[in-house]
């Protein structure tokens, strides 16, 4: 039986009440681990490129994503400290594993602290080489997903942590990710670096429902994470790619058939199911790339001897935390 993570990521909009049922709803259909998300909006870091993005001829250049109108919605959907070690708790309560992302340095410390054993880290992480080492000497779980990062990075990424009990999982960094961009080859390329791959689903599930998930699992994915809701997909920024607990009940029925079952079923339900296979060496995509260069550095620690947060410490720095 496969790995099946819950990524509740901002889908209860900064409700603890509602994060709390979506913790025991995702124990019931069939989950292993309860993942949120640390993220506070005082790490958001201000790059001017990004205040008015940049088109020439047509075509997009850099993303457009003021800084004053992310740092407002993130801090609608913190959650606190006190609700974090809650989170902890319902989880283990409900036989949850406990998960967060760490995305920045500054809180590696803290959240093992907390009660964190098992840490997720973001794609464009993978190649933020000292906050991986940090988090390898805190954490028994490391899971990392590998999207939009270079071969040479992901390889040196599994250098750090090979001698720790960590994951990578490939992911396709384009939201949704349609089913003819998602290269799940590139989980057999990642099996020789890793003991355990798996696949990160940002497929529409109004268009494909639960086609890649499934099809990661046929093709021996020993991890699948998926964004999790309880509510309406229009009611929160992830929910077009977070599955239900019905949904999320039917992929962990389905993680516990056999691989050759799986692919027997896969070829039944969904015949042209084959073409989320793709490359096993490929090229990043000028949207991958876009969506590389703002969402990489979108978080860094503050550096002590400021208030203004002009100047952060990214994860990437070997600059010591003060």
């Amino acid at each position: 039986m496969a790995k099946l993570i819950a990524e509740f990521c901002q889908n209860h909009n900064g409700d603890f009440d509602l994060l709390k049922k979506m913790v025991e709803a995702a124990a019931i259909a069939g989950a292993t681990h309860g993942k949120m998300q640390t993220i506070y909006a005082d790490t958001v870091t201000y790059r001017p490129q990004f205040e008015e993005g940049l088109v020439q001829n047509g075509e997009t250049k850099v993303i457009k994503r003021p800084y004053k109108e992310e740092v407002k919605r993130l801090a609608d959907l913190e959650i606190s400290e006190e609700e974090t070690v809650n989170f902890i708790k319902i989880c283990n309560e409900n036989g949850l594993i406990p998960m967060t992302t760490c995305f920045v340095r500054e809180h590696v410390n803290h959240l093992a602290e907390l009660g964190f054993s098992s840490i997720k880290v973001a794609s464009y992480d993978c190649a933020s080489f000292p906050l991986l080492k940090e988090l390898s000497k805190k954490f028994d779980e490391i899971i990392v997903s590998t999207g939009a990062t270079y071969d040479d990075e992901v390889i040196h990424a599994a250098e750090i942590l090979k001698d720790t009990n960590f994951s990578m999982l490939h992911c396709v960094t384009l939201y949704p990710t349609p089913l003819e961009q998602m290269h799940m080859a590139r989980m057999e390329w990642l099996r020789t670096l890793s003991p355990s791959v798996g696949y990160s689903d940002h497929s529409l599930v109004s268009d494909t429902g639960l086609l890649a998930s499934k099809a990661a699992l046929a093709l021996g994915a020993d991890i699948i994470e998926r964004h999790f809701t309880l509510l309406p997909p229009s009611e929160t920024r992830d929910g077009p790619v977070s599955i239900n607990k019905t949904q999320l009940q039917e992929l962990s029925n389905f993680s516990k058939l056999c691989l050759d079952d799986r692919l027997s079923k896969m070829d039944i339900d969904y015949p042209n199911w084959r073409i989320v296979i793709g490359q096993k060496n490929r090229t990043l995509t000028n949207e991958e790339l876009l969506n590389r260069d703002y969402y990489r550095g979108r978080f860094a620690s503050p550096r002590k001897e400021t208030t203004s947060g002009g100047r952060m410490i990214y994860n990437w720095e070997e600059t010591p935390l003060l």
